[in-house]
C-alpha cells in the first residue's frame, strides 16, 4: 500500500494550459549570485512568465505586458549575449502608487534585479540593487531601461488593444464580481480571461521599441 502523502508537502499545481508552451522565457547571469555562490560563473537564471505570475499572484494583460517589454529591452540592450540582472537601471512612466506602473513595476524588478529605495545597498560600493529603479510620470505609459556599463537605453511601450477581449467578458466580470456567477460562468470567465493573456503573449505587435539617444 502506497503511503499516503505527507500533509506538509503541497501539492504541485500545473499550469494553465492556455499558458503553457505559449512562452520560452528568458536567461539571466546574476554578477552578484555568482559573488555568493548561488551560481557558478556565467550560469544561468531562467525566467519565464509562470514565475512572474507567481510574484503577482495573477495573470492579466498588465502582467503579461510588464513581462513582454522588460524581455523585449533586455534582449535589444543585449544583442547576441546573456542579460545581466542587477546591472540595469529602470525608470517607469507613472507614478509608483498607479495602478497599473506599480504592479508592472513588482514585474520588472523581478527580471532586471532593479530595486527601489527598499533594495539591496551593495557590497563595498558594487553591485547596488537600490534606488536602480524609479518613476517618473512624465514617461507616460513607457518604460526606460538603461545598462549601467555601457550606458545604451531603450524606451518600451505597450498596446494590447489589438487583442480584443471577448464580446462576453465583460458581462461575465460584472457577474463574478457580483457574486451572481455560476460555478460555469466563473469557470468560463477565468477561460476567457487567460485566452486572452495568451494571445497577448503570442502577439508580435504589442510591444514597440524606440533607443534612446545619449
Amino acid at each position: 500500500m502506497n503511503p499516503s502523502p505527507s500533509p506538509s508537502t503541497p501539492a504541485t499545481t500545473p499550469k494553465s494550459p492556455l499558458l503553457a508552451g505559449s512562452d520560452a522565457g528568458i536567461d539571466l547571469v546574476d554578477p552578484l549570485a555568482e559573488l555568493l555562490g548561488a551560481r557558478r560563473p556565467r550560469e544561468t537564471f531562467h525566467y519565464g512568465y509562470d514565475d512572474v505570475v507567481k510574484l503577482s499572484g495573477h495573470s492579466c494583460p498588465t502582467v503579461a505586458g510588464a513581462y513582454l517589454m522588460t524581455l523585449a529591452a533586455l534582449r535589444h540592450l543585449y544583442p547576441g549575449d546573456v542579460p545581466a540582472r542587477g546591472q540595469i537601471e529602470v525608470t517607469v512612466g507613472g507614478r509608483r502608487d498607479d495602478g497599473s506602473a506599480g504592479p508592472m513595476s513588482q514585474v520588472v524588478a523581478l527580471l532586471t534585479g532593479a530595486a527601489p529605495e527598499t533594495g539591496f545597498g551593495g557590497l563595498m560600493g558594487r553591485h547596488r540593487r537600490r534606488d536602480l529603479l524609479t518613476f517618473d510620470p512624465a514617461l507616460s505609459d513607457r518604460i526606460r531601461f538603461r545598462r549601467l556599463d555601457t550606458g545604451a537605453a531603450v524606451d518600451v511601450a505597450y498596446d494590447p488593444s489589438g487583442v480584443p477581449a471577448h464580446p462576453d467578458l465583460g458581462r461575465l466580470l460584472g457577474a463574478v464580481l457580483a457574486g451572481r456567477a455560476t460555478d460555469e460562468e466563473r469557470s468560463r470567465f477565468g477561460e476567457l480571461w487567460q485566452a486572452r493573456v495568451a494571445a497577448i503573449l503570442a502577439a508580435s505587435h504589442v510591444v514597440a521599441l524606440e533607443p534612446v539617444r545619449t
